[in-house]
């Protein structure tokens, strides 16, 4: 057991553009139920994170468009606990942003940091592997990342060397950070066993964190020093609307990762999905008999490994194949599997074209 006590940071100001068009600006991913099980991304994330950490230090880093939502979505988080970017400044001002809050509730506090929209089939392992991160964590100014044992080569995560000889408990000593790699090269990552996927999941002190940043972020401390000095007055809104927006945007990766001393990583085994496309509802829901998963008013003739999401008219799909069908309101997505990736590119063309109502 941890003699701090434990907080949690989850980051919910994405938007999901692979998840168009159910995923919009008004009601992005993190928001919506994907997983079947009528709870939303951002309540599943909450939950799993209760039996071992109080409703009352779990904080949200969004925006102000989304306030209302997690308000609505999760009863008991105190409002104050919902923090709001005044705009994105990627990872590392979001973590820095949290760590100054729990800073000013506590004196020091183990900080949990992680995505809303993950899915975990596990929880009780994952529960065990954050228990073991935050005692690591606890010694020295240890930086704890969760990282996630990769099962095939996947191109589109970052990935963690870390060294097999060097182990503090279940952690392992990180050599280093890798790029998203080529085909070739995530092959090699998978033959050696030395390479984890970067999931984003992170467990430090406070002080930590925040002392790696005074280091190697000097500028970016500075600011959050001067939100933490504004937080409970009524200057609060307008020192972190200057002070935010005037912050440099860098990940956590770049700005505090990969220059820090005391890098350890946990190999995670939970059943981790990053839930990034559509492509993860047919891993994530049950299947039919013909590898379909399918929802809403759907008649299915000789189609298969399809993902169709019905909604209020009948969808008829016949001798389809590794198609994607969603139907929402005002628009409908028919999309190969293949090409699950370029929604985006959908979104830029409604952004060009002006359509913005339906973004």
């Amino acid at each position: 057991m941890t003699n701090l006590k434990k907080t949690v940071l989850i980051m919910a100001g994405g938007r999901g553009t692979r998840f168009w068009p159910k995923s919009r600006k008004s009601l992005p991913k993190q928001f919506l139920s994907l997983t079947g099980d009528g709870k939303t991304m951002i309540q599943l994330t909450v939950d799993r994170l209760l039996p071992i950490v109080d409703i009352e230090d779990i904080y949200i880093s969004t925006n102000e468009d989304y306030r209302a939502l997690c308000l609505e979505q999760l009863p008991g988080l105190p409002e104050e606990n919902i923090l709001c970017e005044p705009v994105g400044r990627n990872t590392a001002p979001c973590i820095g942003l949290g760590a100054v809050h729990i800073a000013k509730k506590y004196d020091d506090a183990i900080m949990i940091v992680l995505p809303s929209d993950h899915q975990i089939k596990h929880p009780d392992i994952f529960r065990d592997t954050l228990e073991e991160a935050a005692k690591i964590a606890e010694e020295n100014t240890n930086l704890v990342q969760i990282g996630i044992t990769p099962d095939y080569p996947e191109t589109g995560y970052g990935y963690i060397k870390y060294m097999p000889d060097v182990k503090h408990g279940v952690a392992y000593k990180v050599e280093k950070f890798v790029e998203k790699p080529d085909l070739q090269t995530a092959k090699q990552y998978l033959e050696t066993g030395k390479y984890l996927w970067n999931a984003g999941q992170f467990v430090w002190k406070v002080s930590s964190i925040l002392g790696n940043m005074e280091q190697l972020m000097p500028d970016t401390y500075a600011k959050l020093m001067n939100i933490k000095g504004a937080i409970g007055t009524d200057a609060y809104n307008d020192v972190l609307n200057t002070q935010f927006r005037a912050m440099e945007s860098k990940s956590i990766d770049y700005g505090v990762m990969e220059k820090a001393q005391n890098i350890y990583v946990i190999p995670g085994n939970f059943g981790w999905d990053d839930v990034g496309s559509w492509l993860a509802v047919g891993r994530l829901q049950k299947e039919d008999s013909d590898h379909n998963v399918i929802s809403g008013d759907v008649i299915s003739v000789s189609s298969e490994s399809c993902i169709i999401q019905g909604g209020k008219k009948l969808i008829a799909a016949v001798g389809l194949e590794d198609i994607v069908i969603v139907d929402t309101e005002d628009a409908i997505l028919i999309c190969h599997k293949d090409h699950a990736g370029e929604i985006k590119q959908v979104m830029a063309e409604l952004e060009d074209k002006g359509r913005s109502e339906l973004l």
